[in-house]
């Protein structure tokens, strides 16, 4: 081995372009930015959705419909949901805690009772709404309704 046949070891030579290394790379001069404008500046980032001047999609898209600031979510929670977990645990009550503590609801959720589904068992539920349907089919089971 001598200096005439030594050579880089394979895959350590990236074949890659090398910009703004003289005119003699082929990708002098401008460094493949064009001349002049914003996009040829260092430091220029464009604005998400900016389309060069022209009007942008989001702003050319007609806009409809309304959205409630004041719109309250709730999770719905069906009867036959709550006769499975009192049927499977065996409770005696339901609250909120016991809808978090077998993944229902998220802490930050309001619940809604809602009425699809049979309840046979005598329950205590404690929720923040409940519609009419699911407030009586809880009552005529013997049960009572707690709003928080």
């Amino acid at each position: 081995m001598n200096l005439g046949n030594l050579k880089p070891a394979k895959g350590s030579i990236k074949n890659r372009k090398r910009i703004g290394r003289g005119t003699g790379s082929g990708r002098g001069g401008t460094s493949t930015r064009g001349h002049k404008g914003a996009q040829s500046r260092s430091g220029y980032s464009r604005k998400i959705g900016f389309e060069g001047g022209q009007m942008p999609l989001q702003r050319r898209v007609p806009k409809s419909g309304f959205k409630n600031p004041n719109r309250v979510e709730y999770v719905g929670i069906n009867l036959d949901v709550l006769q499975g977990l009192v049927e499977k645990f065996s409770l005696s009550s339901v609250d909120f805690d016991a809808f978090k503590l077998h993944g229902l609801v998220s802490k930050n959720d309001l619940v809604k009772i809602l009425g699809r589904g049979e309840l046979t068992s005598k329950i205590e539920v404690k929720a923040h709404a409940f519609s009419a349907t699911a407030q009586k089919a809880i009552e005529a089971a013997g049960g009572s309704v707690v709003k928080l």
